[in-house]
């Protein structure tokens, strides 16, 4: 591919991207409502999908620090949407679990998105949606292997 082509398409790229996580994050934070951030769901996501996790655990999942992600706890537990719950072996374990309440304003904020979802995803043809998806989890397996590469760079210089 030649320069010129590669450099429109890195063009393209980045502006319909920007544009839809922009356009995407607004519309996804009214459906969330006042209640929680766009990050404070994803925690709930994760903790619903996955069960009681640890904090380190939900910062190596969102590649963020973990200083980052206890904000984010600490606001939830405010909330009373998350608990905290040491491990009995270990005292230094501390285990995230959602509350009675997390769970109920999780299922008020999912139904509100899956709504929004369907009423975007009828506006495209099954075939469409197939090849958006596949497409979209072949770019996802593509950025797993350059996180693995990166990591191992960083773990090779730490070692050396």
């Amino acid at each position: 591919m030649d320069n010129q082509k590669l450099k429109e398409i890195i063009e393209r790229y980045e502006n319909f991207h920007f544009n839809v996580v922009k356009k995407a994050e607004a519309i996804i934070k009214t459906e969330i409502g006042e209640e929680l951030t766009k990050d404070q769901h994803a925690v709930l996501r994760y903790v619903k999908t996955n069960g009681s996790c640890t904090a380190s655990e939900l910062a190596k999942a969102f590649f963020v620090k973990k200083s980052a992600i206890t904000a984010i706890i600490n606001r939830l537990t405010e909330k009373n949407m998350i608990t905290r719950c040491r491990d009995h072996n270990d005292r230094r374990v501390v285990y995230l679990s959602m509350t009675d309440y997390g769970e109920k304003i999780y299922k008020r904020c999912n139904e509100n998105i899956n709504a929004l979802v369907v009423s975007l995803v009828s506006q495209f043809k099954q075939d469409e949606i197939e090849a958006f998806l596949n497409t979209y989890e072949k770019l996802d397996r593509i950025l797993d292997q350059q996180i693995n590469k990166a990591l191992k760079g960083v773990n090779n210089e730490i070692h050396t």
